[in-house]
């Protein structure tokens, strides 16, 4: 299996994933993180259930791995992201040392990987990753923009119904 395959195949884990969190009314986004070509954690957004602003797909699937390979250091991992990550997350990837991120959609309004800033390539920091973006973009996209628009439905349905 090529690399852009491979990409693929757990892109497709992370939008599971992200279809989890859509169920629970979270804002869709999943993330996987692998090592060694095996998928070692898992995780969805939560911030809505949790009601912690930390509760991240990236940060809870970083949390999971750490526990799993029992070090803060996840080198030798991939992870793998449907949106694009935000400040915070870059942050965590960074302080992880994550050697390389693989994200769909971009995020015009908080991806701090390539539209806002590139955190993750800024040679000022201690670490670099390598990024893939864009795998599965109309996808990750799609996922979003379907549970928005949702989102704006009912809350039209509910002002009608008052």
């Amino acid at each position: 299996m090529d690399a852009m395959e491979t990409n693929r195949l757990y892109m497709r884990e992370a939008l599971i994933e992200a279809e989890k969190a859509a169920m629970l009314g979270e804002v869709p986004i999943g993330a996987v993180i692998t090592y060694k070509g095996e998928i070692i954690a898992r995780a969805h957004n939560l911030r809505e259930t949790t009601q912690n602003a930390t509760t991240h797909a990236e940060l809870i699937a970083i949390q999971e791995a750490c526990q799993k390979l029992e070090s803060w250091r996840l080198e030798e991992t991939t992870l793998y992201v449907t949106l694009e990550p935000c400040p915070m997350c870059a942050g965590a990837i960074l302080q992880s040392r994550i050697p390389h991120v693989v994200y769909g959609a971009r995020d015009a309004k908080a991806g701090c990987v390539d539209s806002l800033y590139r955190l993750l390539n800024d040679e000022r920091f201690n670490h670099e990753c390598e990024v893939t973006e864009g795998v599965l973009a109309d996808e990750c996209g799609g996922i979003l923009t379907t549970f928005f628009r949702q989102l704006r439905e009912q809350k039209k349905n509910q002002k009608r119904n008052r």
